[in-house]
């Protein structure tokens, strides 16, 4: 009954209401219409939807989570490392999800930095499980469309112990103690550190290089590389091994490597093998109590409104992730990029996931990488058509489970 009620809910707003005299629901002041939504899961729906826009068709597919079903639950589904990819469905079938959505924008490309390798990791924090596994990059840093203002890489949508979606801001918070003082980290296995900083590199990060760690600027991603770098390694609280470029290849188990630019080489030249060194971090909410999953974005729709400063101008294919219910309802939509079929600008979305039930919602990855799947015991099915013709490999994706 619960799982049937959550369907009636859900497109009811798509519907208008759903009673008798609703309006027909609008996106962009279009008219939305919708197939009949079926339950995947326990408490977990799908449906798809189109809409007619002057410059065509847009056609989009629906996750509706009812986070307040027990029988329910949402992680971040990640390859097994940081700096790693995998198609949105494998993501799924592997950890058995009943659906998914691809998740944050990520380093795809270092055409700017020739020999560079280009890391895969994700532009925004990361929590999966409880386990905090990355921090944000610098805003100049990041990959995908312009953020409005106020936004930072550091804005995430979450699941808290409490089982309610909220929008939350991670910040990271840690230092490396040596004996001379304290060196505080400014990165938590990202591909971009801050000027002058220090990052620390865990064996989530996983075998990718380091090096793009050490590229571009706070203000710009394509400035050059600097080479004034360092990179120590520190096993069991002692430094084991120092050197003067990033490098690549996992980090062991009970290590933690330090990779510094600028002012953050300089500190860490300082030290010496054998030297204790203990590091300890945490990303900081601002929220009520800690995020059990989280995911980079940023913010589209905000208390039932779009956000101010969103785009009006550029046209794509989209992934969204959306709250209602008082953080117990929550929508993961992806559009079509079947040929034929046209995508939406970000203020467009917004507007979409409103119309939707959405209170608030952040923008994805798109383009390339909108994917959405559900999943059964024979696999997961991806709904929509990926832009480029086949499924994106991707840093992360969010993934929902119901026990049948």
């Amino acid at each position: 009954m619960r799982a049937v009620l959550t369907v009636l809910v859900a497109w009811g707003v798509l519907a208008g209401g759903g009673m008798a005299g609703g309006a027909p629901a609008t996106a962009a002041g279009t008219a939305l219409h919708r197939s009949s939504a079926r339950s995947v899961a326990p408490g977990v729906a799908y449906g798809e939807f189109r809409m007619t826009v002057p410059r065509g068709t847009v056609h989009g597919h629906l996750l509706t989570v009812d986070l307040a079903d027990p029988r329910v639950s949402v992680d971040l589904l990640y390859p097994g490392a940081v700096g790693a990819r995998s198609p949105v469905s494998q993501l799924a079938a592997d950890r058995g999800a009943v659906g998914a959505v691809n998740g944050d924008f990520f380093n795809i490309t270092e055409t700017q930095h020739p020999g560079v390798e280009a890391t895969g990791a994700s532009v925004g924090p990361a929590v999966a499980s409880g386990r905090q596994l990355k921090g944000a990059v610098p805003d100049g840093q990041r990959f995908g469309p312009v953020m409005p203002p106020g936004a930072t890489t550091e804005d995430v949508i979450g699941i808290g112990y409490d089982r309610r979606a909220r929008l939350d801001r991670l910040t990271l918070r840690g230092a490396a103690l040596t004996a001379e003082g304290a060196l505080p980290l400014r990165g938590l296995n990202q591909y971009a550190l801050p000027v002058d900083g220090i990052g620390a590199y865990t064996p989530q990060w996983g075998p990718a290089s380091r090096v793009r760690a050490t590229c571009g600027t706070d203000t710009d991603r394509a400035a050059p590389c600097t080479t004034d770098t360092a990179e120590v390694t520190v096993r069991h609280g002692r430094v084991t091994a120092l050197d003067e470029v990033p490098g690549a290849g996992g980090v062991a188990a009970g290590s933690v490597v330090l990779v510094g630019r600028e002012e953050g080489a300089r500190q860490l030249r300082k030290l010496h093998i054998g030297e204790p060194v203990q590091i300890a971090h945490r990303l900081v909410g601002r929220g009520p109590g800690p995020l059990r999953c989280a995911v980079g974005g940023f913010p589209i729709v905000r208390d039932d409104e779009p956000v101010a400063g969103l785009d009006t101008v550029a046209v794509a294919v989209r992934t969204s992730a959306g709250i209602g219910g008082g953080g117990r309802l929550l929508y993961l939509l992806a559009l079509d990029g079947a040929p034929g079929q046209t995508g939406l600008t970000v203020r467009e979305l917004a507007d979409l996931m409103v119309q939707l039930g959405a209170r608030d919602a952040m923008d994805l990855d798109g383009g390339g990488s909108s994917t959405l799947v559900t999943g059964d015991r024979y696999g997961a099915t991806v709904r929509n058509h990926p832009s480029g013709g086949a499924e994106r490999p991707v840093p992360n994706a969010v993934g929902v489970f119901s026990s049948r």
